[in-house]
């Protein structure tokens, strides 16, 4: 399967790539955005025991920060599409950041457990409009010959919050109060704005969007839901260990607490260049790719369950999974607005509530194992058994089109 076989354009004028194959300047101006919104998703992840010891809940009990967050994405990235499909792009992407700052406000100066888990859940519906959009506008200007490569761009900014707003995050909570990447979050989401409203432009074909019976009715494609569920497996399974990568570094393995952030950005790195390079290959081979960094993960998760004790081989596994475990999801991205046809932003805003429902399932499955006997080493279980099932789509999506190539249809 080739590259221009991978995706569709996106709309009645979708632009074609840079003969040059550099990727259009935009795309990078919304990495930019994908950072924040992936830096606000797992700095919690690297605060825990900060956030515990302040608000006097436990460490498990913190870990709903992450997980009402991920259920905030699931409700709120398709109805935000719904609700946001016949205002310009560059409107959408402007009010998701304002109101992304006005809830990052309200965690950095609530003192209420449940109006955090409120503010975070507000939050999530700005977020998942704007990756949602982004991903839409990022594979527009990029043409169809180059989607997966510019949402792996797009997915690298989110990663680079893993090798730089995650660790740094974890860094100031420790040196002085966990609320202060908060705050610095919401004047990044502000200063954001200007940058988004100038490079991101309004196309002309926003004016006249597809009926709304047209584009719920792309949504009974079931490629697109085998897609789906590859999403939510493969992140689920990777997210579910790094969300509560803390004790399991800590409590399992024996590291200093010191070295937790550099962990993560050993963790953030490998997924800056597996998402990259994934999205590279993803457009050549989309289907060998997805179904590579299903199996390999797998692997990775289980090798971590068995060696958990050792802290050298713990703190390579984490890198090896930064590296291979999310590297398949701008393919998967891809194949979401390739199969969802007339409604990609619809789409993709389905593959962004499929990545959450994983991140929700697997990190209070993970949550709950902590609190098990099974320790810290709970969630790297729950991870290999999530992680698995993602063999089941990714085959079945394979199959699928080999038949349909068999049959003549694309």
């Amino acid at each position: 399967m080739t590259s221009d076989q991978l995706t569709r354009p996106v709309g009645p004028a979708a632009p074609t790539a840079d003969p040059t194959g550099r990727l259009p300047l935009v795309v990078y101006v919304l990495a930019v955005g994908t950072f924040l919104m992936l830096t606000t998703e797992f700095v919690v992840a690297g605060l825990l025991p900060e956030i515990a010891g302040d608000l006097q809940v436990s460490v498990a009990q913190a870990g709903l920060l992450i997980t009402v967050f991920a259920v905030g994405m699931v409700v709120g990235a398709p109805t935000m599409a719904l609700l946001t499909r016949r205002m310009p792009r560059r409107t959408t992407l402007v009010l998701a950041l304002v109101v992304f700052a006005v809830g990052h406000l309200v965690v950095a100066v609530g003192s209420s457990f449940a109006l955090l888990l409120a503010a975070r859940f507000v939050t999530a519906f700005a977020t998942g409009a704007f990756w949602a959009v982004a991903s839409v506008a990022a594979t527009r200007a990029a043409g169809p010959g180059s989607s997966a490569r510019a949402l792996g761009l797009v997915g690298a900014g989110g990663m680079l919050a893993n090798v730089l707003g995650v660790p740094l995050g974890a860094f100031a909570g420790q040196l002085s109060t966990w609320r202060g990447p908060f705050w610095a979050l919401a004047a990044l989401a502000l200063a954001a704005v200007p940058l988004i409203a100038r490079h991101v432009q309004r196309d002309d074909d926003e004016q006249q969007p597809v009926p709304l019976r047209s584009e719920l009715g792309a949504m009974r494609s079931g490629r697109l839901w085998l897609v789906l569920a590859a999403c939510a497996t493969t992140t689920g399974g990777v997210l579910s260990v790094y969300s509560f990568i803390s004790p399991l570094l800590t409590d399992r393995a024996g590291l200093a607490p010191s070295w937790v952030p550099l962990v993560l950005v050993g963790f953030g790195v490998g997924s800056l260049v597996g998402t990259v390079h994934g999205g590279r290959l993803g457009d050549a081979r989309p289907h060998t790719t997805t179904i590579a960094v299903a199996a390999s993960t797998t692997v990775v998760l289980l090798a971590l369950c068995l060696l958990a004790t050792h802290p050298l081989p713990t703190v390579l596994l984490v890198v090896l999974l930064g590296l291979l475990g999310l590297s398949a999801n701008p393919v998967l991205s891809a194949l979401a607005v390739r199969f969802a046809g007339v409604a990609p932003t619809l789409g993709v805003a389905m593959s962004v509530a499929a990545y959450d429902l994983g991140t929700a399932i697997g990190s209070g499955a993970a949550g709950s194992a902590l609190d098990s006997g099974l320790g810290a080493t709970g969630p790297a279980v729950v991870g290999t058994g999530i992680a698995s099932l993602t063999l089941v789509p990714t085959i079945t999506i394979a199959v699928v089109r080999r038949r349909r190539l068999a049959g003549g249809r694309p």
